[in-house]
C-alpha cells in the first residue's frame, strides 16, 4: 500500500512538471512592439534566442526522453527500485540543465532591456491569464523556471 502511494506521489510530481503549452514567448509576441525596442535591441534579442535555440531544443528532448523512461519504469509489472531511482536521477539532471540554460538565456535577454522596458514587460506579464501558474513564459520577477519556450 505504501509502495503504491509513493508511486502515485512520484507520478503526480512528474505529471505536474510536464511542459505547459501556451502563448508564445514575450520576444516573439506583440508585446515587443509595446516595449519600443530599438532595431539594435531587436537584432540582439533574435541573435540571443538563435544562440540558445538548438541547445534548448536538445535539452527539452532529453527531458522528454527522461520522463518517458521514468514512465516506462512505472508501467512495468514490478517496479525495480534501483531502475526507478536511476530514471528519477536522469530526469532531475535533465530538468536541471534545462532550467540552467533557460535562466542563462533569460539573464542575457534581460541585459538587453532598459529598466523601463523591463518594468513594462513585468507589468504585461502580470496581466497574462496564466500568471497564477507556477511556470513562467520568459523573465519573471522571481525564481527560475524551465518554461521559456524557444521555437525550434
Amino acid at each position: 500500500m505504501i509502495r503504491r502511494l509513493w508511486l502515485f506521489a512520484v507520478l503526480a510530481g512528474v505529471l505536474y512538471g510536464q511542459p505547459m503549452r501556451g502563448p508564445r514567448p514575450w520576444w516573439d509576441s506583440s508585446v515587443t512592439q509595446d516595449l519600443n525596442l530599438s532595431d539594435a535591441q531587436t537584432k540582439q534579442i533574435r541573435a540571443t534566442v538563435q544562440e540558445f535555440r538548438s541547445r534548448m531544443f536538445d535539452l527539452r528532448a532529453a527531458a522528454n526522453k527522461a520522463e518517458t523512461e521514468l514512465e516506462a519504469v512505472f508501467n512495468e509489472e514490478t517496479v525495480d527500485q534501483r531502475k526507478a531511482n536511476d530514471a528519477i536521477e536522469r530526469l532531475v539532471a535533465t530538468r536541471g540543465e534545462l532550467t540552467r540554460a533557460t535562466s542563462q538565456m533569460e539573464v542575457k535577454l534581460r541585459t538587453l532591456l532598459t529598466v523601463q522596458q523591463w518594468q513594462e514587460l513585468q507589468k504585461r506579464q502580470r496581466s497574462w491569464p496564466d500568471r497564477t501558474s507556477p511556470r513562467r513564459r520568459g523573465p519573471g520577477p522571481s525564481g527560475s523556471s524551465p518554461t521559456t519556450q524557444v521555437n525550434p
